[in-house]
């Protein structure tokens, strides 16, 4: 079964940058959509960004683009989520997942979240 650990997380002014990380393990990433979700108090999860494995494309929610970059490196395993310019609504535990399907379904493997939190 394919596990994934996220990193990276913490406490950040606005303005400021962080990087999460997504540690596979079991399989390799390669093979997998790799999406990146969030969920903040009192809030429904929602979907940010997500990287197909079979051409790289690459698909934002319009609150992140511009600001967030999802990467992969197959050769590490890991999989990225730069995060510049973050605001304070920005705040949220956020997840990786992996889907064989689609990046919009079938997400079997979860990593177990990273706080992330946007503050002066």
């Amino acid at each position: 079964q394919l596990q994934l650990v996220e990193s990276g997380g913490g406490l950040v002014q606005p303005g400021g940058s962080l990087r999460l990380s997504c540690a596979a393990s079991g399989y390799s990433l390669s093979n997998y959509h790799i999406k990146w979700f969030r969920q903040a108090p009192g809030k429904e999860r929602e979907g940010v960004s997500c990287m197909h494995f079979h051409d790289g494309s690459t698909y934002y929610a319009d609150s992140v683009k511009g600001r967030f970059t999802i990467s992969r490196n197959n050769g590490e395993n890991t999989a990225y989520l730069q995060m510049d310019n973050l605001k304070p609504e920005d705040t949220a535990v956020y997840y990786c997942a992996a889907s064989r399907s689609s990046c919009f379904t079938d997400f079997r493997s979860w990593g177990q979240g990273v706080q992330v939190t946007v503050s002066s």
